[in-house]
């Protein structure tokens, strides 16, 4: 019996070949048209429409204090859900989490205030391979196969934090 949601199987047959993807953000950064769709999926992810893993992170941005939105698919590890940027730790949600303590929110249909605590290197490698495994846009920006064995995923890990989300007390659930 097959883990994988209709969904996120018809995600991993997306029209775009991973070269494409990975030109989208040359240089660690997105172009025009990977913020377009970051801004559509933004909303859509946030409004709860897809799975639970698909969510809408917000979170103050370092330089301007302004809100900013990331579109992101989280690994669901041990009972605990976490973030793994695609593009590895100098992205921009990556920089504006750890300059605002880990204080965000995860929009899923609602928000839900949340701290994002990051996981050592030692204990990233099954997040990191649990990750490529349910979030198949990221697969073109890895460096490794999802089915890598983990000393592989192990020798990427200081290069690609894990947060460990964390929601707030009074958040509903």
């Amino acid at each position: 019996m097959s883990t994988v949601s209709p969904l996120e199987d018809a995600m991993g047959s997306w029209p775009l070949s991973d070269d494409d993807l990975r030109r989208m953000y040359a240089g660690g950064r997105a172009n025009g048209t990977a913020r377009r769709f970051a801004r559509m999926w933004a909303v859509v992810q946030g409004a709860g429409l897809l799975p639970r893993r698909w969510v809408t992170l917000e979170v103050a941005g370092r330089r301007t204090g302004r809100r900013t939105r990331f579109p992101l698919g989280m690994a669901d590890w041990h009972g605990e859900w976490y973030l793994v940027p695609m593009l590895g730790s100098t992205c921009n949600w990556v920089r504006n989490v750890q300059a605002a303590d880990g204080r965000a929110v995860i929009r899923h249909g609602r928000a839900r205030a949340c701290r994002l605590v990051e996981v050592p290197v030692d204990e990233r490698a099954p997040i990191l391979k649990r990750y490529l495994q349910k979030v198949p846009g990221a697969r073109p920006h890895l460096p490794v196969d999802r089915h890598a064995s983990l000393a592989e995923f192990a020798a990427i890990a200081e290069r690609y934090p894990a947060f460990r989300v964390e929601y707030a007390p009074d958040s509903p659930v």
